[in-house]
């Protein structure tokens, strides 16, 4: 990657959440980026905006937002190094995903990439025995192009590209995905299913019929984990020896031989998340650019690979498989969402895996630093330094 152009966020020793470090930060990013933040310094949005994204309007809520990085990834649009934007008010996660990626730049930089797309809905249809299930199922081939012409006639951003039939006893779940643009789609999709599904009640003599039939919708789930959902992420690194000494007091082994203990604990659990805190960074990301958030529950989904290479460096990825993001529509280009977007390059049509990408390197970073302050034993003491907010 190519020596990096961003400098470090300043710092004010003497009051570093005051107005004057604030301003000097948002500066910063204004200029690396070439966007107004005028939103995030606090200037209102017309209340009208929000038509269409929330009913009973009376006001904005405020959740304090922090800048990471610089962080350096190489995604499908080309390399890039942006500052983060994140919004929590949970005191250390800014700092220890900004240390995370410190070590991804030491190393060179994440290479993040987009390795599938496709948003699925699922709706079932009930039959009065198993027969009836099994004559629907032999019909799905024969209606799916006129269904895919329908999708291709309502919508300009999404296309109907398979329909999968599945046989539950006298039950007919029907796995429809979809691609959908620059937005989630999700309310394309579910218009699609609900006509897909009730064409092939009609034809089948289906007894019953439900758009949300296998709802896997905002729901952890092993589908999420296993097939994908949305856009599936792979974000890896090498982060050198000595940097992981200088910059977080711990060895490669450390981070392997920690790792490795938290794999059995996550076998125990049963959980279809195998990082360590992706929630965390996707969660903040998620809310700064205007996300759904309830997707998180999906989003958070994946797996985390460390290991030593031929070199003794450490090796790291991340695989995000159902990051489910969008870059238009939604809450996603008004006020603060568009100008976080913005600092990220990502606002507009065209920039969704790019976002997704960026999202995988923070989760990538995110973890890095949590799983060296375990191996570090600095864990504890770092949250009573910066994530206690006592009364002053």
């Amino acid at each position: 990657m190519d020596t990096p152009k961003l400098p470090p966020l300043p710092r004010f020793e003497d009051d570093d959440h005051g107005p004057a470090a604030a301003r000097a930060r948002r500066e910063l990013a204004e200029r690396s980026a070439g966007v107004s933040l005028v939103h995030v310094a606090g200037a209102p949005v017309d209340s009208r905006s929000a038509k269409g994204n929330v009913e009973n309007l009376v006001g904005y809520v405020q959740v304090p937002l922090g800048l990471a990085g610089p962080l350096q990834v190489d995604t499908s649009a080309g390399r890039s190094e942006v500052y983060v934007p994140m919004a929590t008010n949970e005191g250390a996660l800014v700092a220890s995903h900004a240390r995370g990626m410190r070590l991804l730049a030491a190393g060179g930089g994440a290479r993040s990439r987009v390795i599938r797309e496709g948003l699925t809905q699922i709706p079932m249809l009930v039959y009065d025995d198993a027969a009836g299930a099994s004559r629907a199922r032999e019909l799905v081939a024969g209606l799916f192009p006129g269904w895919r012409e329908h999708v291709a006639a309502t919508t300009r951003h999404g296309a109907l590209v398979s329909a999968r039939p599945e046989q539950l006893g006298r039950r007919l779940a029907l796995r429809l995905e979809f691609t959908t643009g620059d937005a989630i789609g999700i309310n394309m999709a579910a218009a699609a299913a609900d006509h897909c599904s009730r064409s092939l009640a009609l034809a089948s003599g289906a007894r019953e019929c439900h758009v949300h039939g296998e709802d896997v919708e905002k729901r952890a789930n092993a589908r999420a984990l296993i097939e994908g959902r949305g856009r599936s992420v792979v974000c890896d690194a090498t982060i050198p020896r000595a940097a992981l000494a200088s910059l977080a007091r711990a060895t490669p082994e450390q981070l392997v031989r920690v790792h490795r203990t938290y794999t059995v604990g996550f076998a125990q659990l049963g959980t279809q998340n195998w990082l360590v805190q992706s929630a965390n960074g996707l969660a903040a990301v998620l809310i700064a650019c205007g996300q759904d958030a309830a997707y998180l529950t999906e989003c958070a989904t994946g797996h985390l690979d460390l290991d030593l290479d031929a070199r003794g460096d450490l090796y790291a990825c991340a695989s995000l498989p159902s990051l489910l993001v969008g870059t238009v529509g939604g809450g996603s280009a008004k006020g603060t969402a568009a100008e976080c977007l913005g600092l990220l390059g990502c606002a507009g049509s065209g920039q969704a895996n790019a976002f997704a990408e960026i999202l995988g390197a923070v989760v990538l970073a995110g973890d890095l630093s949590l799983m060296a302050a375990f191996a570090s034993g600095e864990f504890v003491a770092a949250h009573e330094r910066l994530g206690r907010n006592r009364p002053i």
